[in-house]
């Protein structure tokens, strides 16, 4: 008897582990995003006299999105991020935990002693309509507001977001 009360209890237990994994199986599908820097423009710093070639002030950083839902895909257009002058490439890592999105920017190897502006065209795949929190983390943005903002790829596909910015480069 005392047999088939523990046989009884083990399966129970066995089937609760089982349901368990396949809800955090299905957590993580959805969690499944890819991204990459797809294009950058050329260091900004020679477009200075030509501020009719500059897409915000050059003491803003700005984020413009837009997101086809149709393809599940996020385009974001990052003005003003800040790199090192030649550094040997530009990339970002991008990861997204519990519906926040972070987008890593890094470069490769910073060869000069200089820092300037670069426009950034990134593709995040993978995105669902929903609402997101995104973040980006940026190498030289020291102590000033971080890009951090919610958006709502329900009700709103196309947005921007700025911050202002007072360190150099931006700030010249």
């Amino acid at each position: 008897m005392k047999a088939m009360k523990y046989s009884g209890l083990w399966s129970a237990l066995l089937i609760f582990i089982i349901i368990s994994c396949e809800k955090d199986q299905k957590h993580n599908q959805e969690n499944i995003i890819s991204g990459k820097l797809v294009t950058h423009s050329e260091c900004k710093s020679n477009l200075k006299s030509y501020p009719e070639k500059l897409n915000a002030l050059d003491n803003q950083s700005c984020i413009n999105y837009s997101f086809d839902n149709i393809n599940n895909k996020l385009t974001i257009h990052h003005v003003n991020a800040a790199f090192n002058c030649c550094a040997d490439s530009l990339y970002c890592i991008i990861s997204m935990t519990d519906h926040i999105i972070t987008v890593k920017e890094c470069e490769k190897l910073p060869l000069c002693n200089c820092d300037c502006l670069f426009d950034l065209d990134i593709e995040i795949n993978g995105i669902n309509s929903g609402i997101y929190w995104i973040t980006f983390d940026e190498p030289y943005v020291d102590d000033e507001s971080k890009i951090s903002f919610e958006i709502n790829l329900i009700n709103k596909k196309v947005g921007s977001f700025c911050v202002q910015r007072n360190l150099y480069p931006w700030s010249i």
